[in-house]
């Protein structure tokens, strides 16, 4: 299925307009075009089977980040978020980059890990070396959990031994199982393998097996894009493209010298890859967990992103990071507007799902660099935050678009302003 990304005039057009569009350049049928148009798509009854002490369900925002090129492909975005800004900067941002040829991915294999903690051994290293000499034992003992992931090509692929001589506890092993988990996330899968090897490992250490359970640092799982953009492609009316690049690169040297910085460039680029990895009905706070991790990886917290000038003098932005998502099992399974996300999306595995993700945590970056580099990170933030604050003073309709309009024309974002020109309006 091809699809164009771009989506012209998409903003004044109405909700049921967007979705319209986004259907029919889709192929959506009559079924799925119902999960949206029609209200409780995650039904009680299939919510309670999927978390403890359902009382019903809870709905967020479902946007489409546009103008996304990845490898050459037009790519609609499903974004689920809150927070206004979020959708616009990403799809704006991708805009500028589809004039210098988009964004290029790649991705390791689907590799995961489960951590297997031996404890009351005197002799680590010897113990670290039984059961390596044992590793094709442990391998078979592991894959005789799962034939249907064998049968996908997956597997446990390795073993890696951490000795932790001296610790609070005394001496300490560590076993992590290398598991391909193919398009599966993976958590029940290694965690299910760790158990099964624990008997083994007992055995051939003399030691007891406490913890067996999966790792959220997913250092073997990486997904990455980079984007190139020519002064060109990012000058404004009031600056230009050479002057942005060097903002932008002075504030990503912000964050690469300060972790306090670094903290809030990062939660921007989560601010794209979230909204993806929630529409899609994967753990977002596995993929967080992993990428605040990752960022640790030099000893110190760093920026998950670099932006640099190339040759040409044009901006070169990358970003490399844990990215732990699947195709089937857990919500991306069972809720059916995740399966919808994913066929809007048009993926095929979960290396090309992760990708993407990458791909739009790279440009909500971009796009708040831009800002902060520029006019300020408020001016179009709060401009989107007014019709919020228009909702709140309990504005309807068309009074929402009208308030909205006129605090952002102020510079005067507040609910108590949006109050008195409600009045104003209703009186007039």
């Amino acid at each position: 299925m091809m699809v164009d990304s771009r989506l012209p005039d998409f903003r004044s057009l109405t909700p049921t307009q967007r979705f319209e569009h986004v259907a029919r350049i889709t192929q959506l049928s009559e079924e799925e075009i119902a999960l949206i148009t029609k209200p409780g798509a995650l039904g009680v009854e299939r919510a309670n089977g999927m978390v403890e002490n359902v009382i019903g369900t809870f709905e967020l925002p479902f946007g489409i980040g546009g103008n996304f090129q990845i490898n050459g492909r037009d790519v609609l975005v499903p974004m689920v978020v809150e927070e206004p800004s979020v959708v616009a900067a990403a799809s704006f941002m991708a805009k500028l980059a589809r004039q210098c040829g988009g964004f290029e991915t790649s991705s390791t294999g689907p590799l995961m890990r489960a951590q297997v903690q031996v404890i009351g051994i005197t002799d680590p290293y010897g113990a670290r070396l039984a059961l390596l000499k044992h590793r094709d034992e442990i391998l078979t003992v592991a894959n005789s959990r799962d034939k249907v992931l064998i049968g996908l090509g997956g597997g446990c692929r390795d073993i890696e031994i951490h000795v932790f001589p001296d610790t609070p506890r005394g001496p300490m092993i560590v076993m992590h199982l290398i598991v391909d988990v193919r398009d599966a996330m993976g958590a029940n899968t290694v965690n299910t393998m760790a158990e099964s090897v624990s008997p083994l490992v007992e055995k051939l250490t003399g030691g007891t097996v406490r913890l067996r359970i999966l790792s959220n640092l997913a250092d073997l799982r990486l997904a990455r894009a980079r984007v190139r953009l020519t002064p060109e492609a990012l000058k404004t009316r009031e600056r230009s493209g050479e002057e942005i690049i060097e903002g932008v690169i002075d504030a990503y040297t912000f964050a690469a010298i300060d972790p306090y910085r670094a903290a809030t460039h990062n939660k921007g680029i989560m601010n794209g890859i979230d909204p993806v990895i929630v529409a899609t009905g994967n753990d977002w706070r596995a993929v967080e967990a992993g990428a605040h991790a990752y960022a640790c990886r030099s000893g110190r917290y760093a920026p998950l992103t670099t932006w640099e000038k190339d040759t040409s003098g044009a901006l070169v932005g990358t970003i490399e990071m844990p990215m732990p998502v699947g195709l089937v099992g857990g919500a991306t399974k069972t809720h059916p507007l995740a399966r919808l996300s994913l066929k809007i999306m048009g993926v095929q595995s979960a290396q090309e799902l992760g990708e993407v993700a990458v791909a739009v945590g790279l440009s909500q970056n971009l796009g708040a660099l831009r800002a902060l580099a520029t006019e300020g990170i408020q001016r179009g933030h709060m401009a989107l935050h007014a019709r919020n604050i228009a909702l709140v003073a309990g504005a309807t309709g068309n009074e929402i678009d009208v308030i909205a309009k006129r605090m952002a024309g102020e510079h005067d974002v507040r609910t108590d302003r949006a109050v008195a020109l409600l009045e104003e309006l209703r009186a007039s």
